[in-house]
């Protein structure tokens, strides 16, 4: 028994050494401190990815007519959307690319490369000529640029949510994660904030229509070399630095797509959890500024204010249902908006559509946010909660990036072009079948938080 002990301490000892000799740190030596950086530095990083993002969205009312030959605004917007969905083809050769570099080489070094990728494609769709200047050449830059974006965006989110359940303590997983959707959120402000000040204090709407709209653009390229610097002082994961001290054959099988393809069952499973979350999250942040000024007749300045409150709202929400997951369990908060997403999206938007007053599209739009709370807030760890180590950030990454491709991807075009048709309401219908989806996967998989993978580590 003494020597099995001793043998046992012995093995602690050589750990501690092994990982001191690679400047790492173990969870049982993690400080508050330490977390609270690992949260900041990964978090950072990701809001700097999502600002980018969500600025082509947040701005391109203003630049469609920059990109595209003159015509009605719809027909414009639907140019723009279309590009926007394309990128989001991307999305998933970034899943599998990042996922691949993190489960084999480091979380660390996955989460650095995508902010260098992404800092470049802004780069790319600030220095643009416009149409009327190079033709067709400008709509084929502003694609390229968006391909590169949705190749980062989709290896982003594998990674830093891998990351973030990773340094998080088992008893606030649930916490920790959230705020990958509260920088995610973040960059959605920040990219309308910026649209906030050059709106009202800076810039008339014919000056942000013929060149301000680049501001964003390099505010983004600039914030990304922030961010850059901030990831290349995070801590690695010791989940990671377990596995890749690992002396089995297998490691040289992690982040492959043959290993991915063990675990069916959880592959399936994030592609049924996220399907109606990420439907209804980009009809809800993306799509809604352009619905609140096409359909709903907001001027684009209340549109962009009323976006602004509910998404500093919303954010704010996340960590709350964060902590409220990790004292209940994951499982009772995507079943309620499983339920009520069903119940209430038709609905909602109806009465969105109709309303009269902007206040009043606040109070519809604020009641659908915080119904999707119950999914965003939480589902970064839930997917980490379903893979082992070797293969998490891929299993993470690639089937949600997927399912992000063909629904979420698809859901602002697809509204446009239903508008486009006069039957705009077939989208409502739509949402809320892919939700109901959803609401059958929650309630026959099991609550991760007690069944989770992470806990094998």
């Amino acid at each position: 028994m003494s020597d099995t002990i001793t043998t046992i301490k012995a093995e602690q000892q050589d750990k501690k050494i092994t990982a001191r000799q690679k400047n790492i740190k173990l969870d049982s030596e993690l400080t508050v401190k330490d977390r609270v950086q690992a949260i900041i530095g990964g978090s950072i990083g990701n809001l700097v990815e999502w600002y980018d993002w969500y600025a082509y969205a947040a701005f391109a009312i203003y630049f469609s007519s920059a990109f595209f030959p003159t015509g009605d605004t719809t027909a414009q917007l639907l140019n723009t959307a279309g590009i926007f969905a394309v990128g989001f083809l991307m999305r998933p050769v970034g899943g599998w690319l990042f996922g691949t570099i993190a489960d084999k080489v480091g979380r660390k070094k996955a989460m650095t490369l995508s902010v260098l990728l992404m800092s470049f494609g802004s780069l790319l769709i600030a220095l643009t000529p416009t149409y009327q200047t190079i033709g067709v050449l400008a709509p084929a830059l502003l694609l390229i640029a968006r391909l590169l974006q949705g190749l980062s965006v989709g290896g982003e989110y594998g990674v830093s949510a891998t990351y973030l359940s990773e340094m998080a303590t088992p008893d606030r997983r649930g916490f920790y994660s959230s705020f990958q959707y509260v920088t995610l959120i973040g960059g959605q402000l920040i990219a309308l904030g910026i649209l906030l000040i050059l709106q009202n204090f800076v810039l008339t709407d014919a000056e942000l229509s013929a060149w301000g709209w680049r501001i964003p653009f390099v505010i983004g390229a600039i914030l990304s070399v922030i961010a850059l610097y901030l990831r290349k002082n995070l801590h690695e994961t010791e989940a990671f630095e377990n596995n890749n001290d690992s002396k089995s054959d297998k490691k040289e099988s992690n982040g492959s797509i043959k290993l991915l393809l063990q675990h069916p069952k959880a592959i399936l499973t994030v592609v049924g959890l996220t399907m109606g979350g990420t439907l209804a999250f980009n009809t809800y942040t993306t799509y809604m500024q352009k619905f609140l000024v096409n359909t709903v007749n907001l001027t684009k300045e209340e549109s962009t204010f009323i976006s602004f409150l509910s998404l500093m709202i919303f954010a704010a929400l996340q960590p709350l249902f964060g902590l409220l997951s990790d004292r209940i369990g994951r499982r009772p908060l995507l079943l309620g908006f499983g339920v009520l997403g069903t119940i209430f999206t038709i609905p909602l938007l109806t009465g969105l559509a109709n309303v009269t007053t902007m206040w009043g599209a606040f109070l519809y739009l604020m009641i659908a946010l915080i119904i999707v709370s119950g999914y965003t807030s939480i589902n970064a760890v839930v997917k980490a909660e379903l893979f082992p180590a070797e293969i998490r950030a891929l299993g993470v990454g690639l089937p949600y990036a997927l399912t992000v491709c063909i629904f979420g991807g698809s859901a602002e075009y697809l509204a446009l072009l239903f508008k486009q048709n006069n039957v705009e309401h077939y989208f409502y219908y739509y949402i809320t079948g892919c939700i109901a989806f959803s609401l059958i996967v929650y309630f026959f998989m099991k609550d991760t938080k007690e069944h989770s993978m992470l806990n094998k580590d």
